[in-house]
């Protein structure tokens, strides 16, 4: 006998709820451990738990351009082998590996950092590799997000939060390297830890577009994020734009999978005639390409994140940004850094943009394209990496002893 779909939900909501879903003890990442050595015989070995699926395409196959920390998981391992070190990757998901070996350096996302490092040789140096704000900043954040909208729409939208599990990552590091700038670092400067600084790597790098016509984008904005909708403001966005019917507002991200949200907001983001909503789109396709040319800038009012990746993106496509200081990305002199992340004050940004003369938002456009392909090329990152490195390596080399490791 064949179930219905209701029937198929309604069993799954009740073992669900039984606390019984057998889903749950299945692994849910690769559990493989892939080893890269150097080009000379390996002085040491090194622990990356980071992003493992680069790692397993096929050669002559691309480095996937979905997600920023693809490229970048490559970079970091490329990185060590460069100085001489044998790696062994894992997926930072995998909480259940058990070393083999003696490692000089664990580098690793904060997700299993302290247990995996309880496994290790005492005298292992480890660093972790933070690509958000600190758990309790980043969550405070995203509660004070639900708490506002519901006041607002008097409608609660948990599923649309961007929550980070507790964990103690940077308390258990010897180094702490973190995606962001001042703004990110200051999260975790409580744990007395050396921090270094390092911004993401873009995914895609595009051509400045000189025959883009600003005077007739002027009015076009974006809004580009994964999930988590409401913590990275789209709900504020969508708010700011009905009340600016003379601004035009695209929509990029996966939206269909937040259905509350969707629920919620339908009538902003499929029923209002300056409000075009896409879905998520690859930032390497023709279709983001063509976004880009007919849109001016994109609004991005997160309330936390490590640095926000579809902001360095959208920079690399020579959009002016107007973003949240939590965004975590420096926007000099070409973007606006909002005072607040009211309706209010994204209205109020984006009319002043658009209001600038063609000439200044050319100006503007083209010193974001060019920062992006400065401060957030792979080479950029490579480079900042290997200092980072070389600074690591050096002063261990200074504390050899289990002792002078200690973390805590």
């Amino acid at each position: 006998m064949s179930l219905t779909p209701a029937i198929k939900n309604g069993l799954k909501a009740f073992v669900h709820a039984l606390g019984l879903d057998i889903r749950r003890d299945k692994p849910r990442f690769n559990p493989r451990c892939v080893t890269l050595n150097p080009v000379s015989v390996p002085k040491g070995r090194v622990l990356l738990s980071y992003v493992l699926d680069p790692f397993l395409v096929k050669p002559g196959q691309p480095v996937s351009t979905s997600h920023t920390h693809h490229g970048e998981s490559v970079l970091i391992a490329e990185t060590w082998r460069k100085h001489g070190y044998s790696v062994d990757v894992i997926d930072y998901r995998n909480h259940q590996f058990i070393p083999r070996k003696r490692y000089d350096f664990f580098v690793s996302a904060r997700t299993h950092l302290e247990a995996i490092a309880a496994r290790l040789n005492p005298d292992c140096v480890k660093i972790a590799h933070l690509d958000t704000s600190h758990y309790t900043t980043n969550n405070h954040a995203t509660y004070t997000r639900l708490l506002d909208l519901q006041q607002r729409r008097a409608f609660s939208l948990p599923d649309s939060a961007r929550l980070v599990e507790p964990n103690r990552a940077i308390e258990h590091a010897h180094y702490g390297i973190v995606l962001g700038n001042e703004v990110t670092l200051d999260t975790y400067r409580y744990a007395s830890k050396p921090l270094f600084p390092i911004v993401v790597p873009a995914a895609f790098h595009f051509p400045w577009d000189a025959d883009k016509n600003f005077r007739d984008c002027r009015n076009r904005f974006l809004w580009f994020g994964s999930g988590g909708l409401m913590h990275k403001g789209l709900d504020l966005t969508l708010e700011a734009f009905v009340g600016m019917p003379e601004m035009h507002l695209t929509v990029c991200g996966p939206v269909e999978t937040e259905r509350d949200f969707v629920s919620t907001y339908y009538k902003e983001l499929y029923q209002t005639t300056n409000i075009r909503t896409v879905g998520w789109v690859d930032v390497a396709g023709a279709e983001f390409r063509q976004i880009a040319r007919s849109t001016v800038g994109i609004v991005y009012p997160s309330c936390a994140e490590g640095q926000a990746g579809t902001v360095v993106n959208c920079l690399c496509a020579g959009l002016i940004p107007i973003i949240s200081r939590e965004s975590g990305i420096t926007v000099d002199d070409f973007g606006l850094l909002l005072n607040g992340c009211t309706v209010e004050d994204i209205r109020s940004a984006a009319r002043y943009v658009a209001a600038l003369p063609a000439e200044e938002l050319v100006i503007r456009a083209r010193r974001a394209w060019e920062y992006a392909a400065t401060h957030h090329s792979h080479d950029a990152y490579r480079e900042a990496y290997d200092k980072i490195a070389q600074k690591i390596i050096a002063e261990s080399a200074k504390q050899p002893t289990a002792t002078n490791r200690e973390t805590n």
